[in-house]
């Protein structure tokens, strides 16, 4: 070995074993005994949110347990201040412990000016929300939260990258990393490219690419130990931490990629070395982390035979953070049992993913805000995927040859080097760009693809539910024809012309180009003609005026207005002309002013009778569109001063 490598050598493991003493002194350190300690409010509240392995030696609930008494100790003298910076550490542990809706609770009493707040309370608390919309899903919060972010003039954490990354988007999210975070990287910023490179290997590994993923864990890696190994900069107890932490994650995520190319003997090093740093520290806060890990390392051990390691890892699992995780746990229970011949327990394992894929199923095909949700076939989805795949496969192989193409060329540059150091230098500048401008053109067009081939789904998606719609409404018809009662029969027709409704707005998604928004003048027409066809009876002589034409709304608002519109003319139809519709007019006025919007209806028909406001109650459509606009963020409006009836409300 050359004398400068042992050197490094020698630096590095001395940096190691002078962080592992640090790393040891650190746990010595009651961390909950100190915040008791801490002098007032704002020290305490400075100590928790700059310590970030707080739990390393009490739970979450030992730290809730003495904070409550404290914030009921400012509540009694009514020290506001106070009570504000308790709240804010309560509803952070709320959200270190799962509970997002309580933590949001706690969160949304606080005042979110930033006078009265002061500036880092409120960047704790628009942080705290994020997150929590974030592990709810609630997208639209989230994005609401961080434009609140940039109102404030906070910039950290307010990219939109990790949305798409929830959203299994992984090469948007990829893409929009890459441009919001790359380029804010300085090149002495070892660590920092540490964690962008090991962003961007999970990236790629999520998205099923693992050899290249594993190609930026290296580059991460190496970035790490620089990082490390650079004795002018001192490192706080905060930064060895992270360095930890950052490690194990890098080394789990090699991991687990190498156990999705089946290279479990290389990955199994991986996975234990990780594992070791994350059970050390805290096995609440990296619990997705761990579990994850522990699978792949179980797996790793079971396809190698290794069947009692791969159980006792598996049992060591009490607890799983998603359905995805529980469902892979009994895949590999499953496994364990088919291998070790005892059948009757795998069965039991495979029979749990049934039911709990079952229980998806059901959830997503329930009806959610008066919609039937329908799922596309099994057989276009693994058509998608193959493609996918074959997609990936000849990146891959485009990428290879431009690697070996690369490294011919270095041969000749170094064959060169004494003579034309500076030629040479240029000539792989240009040829690296090259390259460069290659790989961004071809991810370019495999995003366009992906892209196009979603836009196909999506439209399949909404044919499939405009069918599934049109057949519950001929189930309504064949139950109408066997059904006697005249009142189960009105009700029958009520619910056939509702269901028709709604699959009228997924029959206009699906044939616009614009998946997003619905022309209303072209619905509200279709919409008419379907209520007149029930309710026609030997011709009809009511003028309708409709006036909505250049107006938008989305799919969550164009489905309860549709509904409403429904209930409105068909009561018309029904009741407004008992005598002679001779003179009958109605009039439907629809407008969008920005983000507001404005929706009338009017009839001149006989009115509604005088005990409509006792009816409201026990009337099924009155109720319905009450509900309806509430859904709008609205209130219904009646007026029945003048001729006939009048209905209108305003909505966002």
């Amino acid at each position: 070995m050359p004398k400068q490598a042992k050197i490094f050598v020698l630096i590095g493991l001395f940096t190691m074993g002078w962080i592992s003493a640090q790393s040891i002194q650190t746990e010595r350190i009651d961390l909950l005994e100190t915040f008791r300690n801490a002098e007032g409010a704002v020290e305490k509240f400075k100590f928790f949110f700059a310590t970030p392995n707080r739990y390393t030696q009490n739970s979450a609930y030992d730290w809730l347990d003495d904070v409550k008494v404290y914030l009921n100790s400012a509540e009694k003298i009514n020290d506001s201040s106070e009570i504000v910076l308790y709240k804010l550490i309560q509803a952070q542990l709320y959200n270190d412990l799962g509970d997002y809706d309580k933590s949001i609770a706690i969160a949304k009493e606080l005042p979110k000016n930033k006078d009265s707040l002061g500036q880092r309370p409120l960047e704790i608390l628009l942080t705290i929300l994020d997150e929590n919309y974030g592990k709810l899903q609630m997208f639209n919060e989230q994005i609401e939260t961080r434009e609140e972010k940039k109102t404030f003039g906070y910039t950290q954490g307010v990219a939109f990258y990790d949305i798409y990354e929830k959203m299994g988007l992984y090469r948007r999210a990829m893409e929009k990393y890459i441009m919001t975070v790359g380029t804010t990287i300085a090149d002495n910023d070892h660590f920092g490219k540490a964690k962008y490179h090991n962003k961007i290997g999970n990236y790629l590994r999520l998205d099923k690419s693992e050899p290249t993923a594993i190609t930026e864990f290296n580059k991460a890696n190496a970035f790490l130990e620089l990082f490390i190994n650079d004795l002018t900069k001192q490192k706080s107890e905060n930064e060895l931490f992270e360095i930890e932490l950052l490690k194990a994650e890098i080394e789990g995520n090699i991991g687990k990629s190498h156990v999705g190319l089946k290279q479990y003997i290389e990955a199994l090093p991986y996975l234990k070395s990780s594992l070791d740093v994350f059970e050390e520290f805290d096995n609440d806060r990296y619990q997705a982390q761990i579990v994850d890990n522990t699978l792949n390392f179980a797996n790793a051990h079971l396809q190698l035979s290794n069947y009692r390691t791969a159980k006792r890892n598996l049992d060591k699992i009490d607890s799983v953070v998603t359905v995805q995780q529980q469902l892979r746990l009994n895949r590999l229970l499953a496994n364990y049992y088919d291998r070790t011949e005892n059948y009757r327990t795998a069965s039991i394992y495979y029979k749990n993913n049934e039911r709990i894929i079952d229980s998806l199923k059901a959830k997503e095909q329930s009806i959610l805000n008066q919609q039937l949700v329908a799922i596309v076939g099994t057989s276009d989805l693994e058509n998608s995927r193959k493609l996918i795949n074959e997609q990936k496969a000849a990146n891959e192989k485009f990428r290879s040859e431009m690697q070996q193409a690369s490294e011919r060329t270095n041969l000749v540059i170094i064959s060169l080097i004494f003579t034309l150091l500076g030629f040479a230098g240029l000539v792989y500048a240009y040829l690296k760009s090259i390259k460069n401008q290659r790989l961004i053109a071809q991810q370019k067009h495999i995003i366009e693809d992906s892209l196009k081939e979603k836009d196909s789904l999506l439209k399949e998606i909404h044919h499939r539910v405009k069918n599934n719609l049109q057949m519950v409404s001929s189930l309504l018809s064949l139950q109408t024809k066997n059904t006697r009662s005249k009142a189960a029969i009105e009700a029958l027709e009520e619910g056939k012309s509702r269901v028709k409704a709604m699959a009228l707005i997924h029959q206009k998604l699906y044939q616009n180009e614009d998946l997003s928004v619905i022309e209303m003048q072209g619905y509200i027409e279709s919409l008419i003609n379907s209520v007149q066809s029930v309710y026609k009876k030997g011709g009809h002589n009511i003028s309708i005026t409709i006036d909505a034409e250049g107006t938008e709304l989305d799919i969550d608002r164009a489905i309860p207005f549709g509904l409403i519109l429904n209930e409105l003319v068909s009561n018309s139809f029904k009741y407004a002309f008992p005598e002679s519709d001779e003179n009958g007019k109605i009039y439907i006025h629809l407008r969008k002013n920005g983000e507001q919007g404005y929706f009338e209806y009017t009839d001149n028909g006989v009115g509604l009778p005088d005990d409509t406001d006792e009816r409201a109650n026990s009337s099924m459509g009155i109720r319905l569109m009450n509900r309806l606009v509430n859904q709008l963020q609205s209130k219904l409006n009646v007026d029945k001063s003048g001729e006939g009836v009048r209905f209108w409300f305003n909505f966002n």
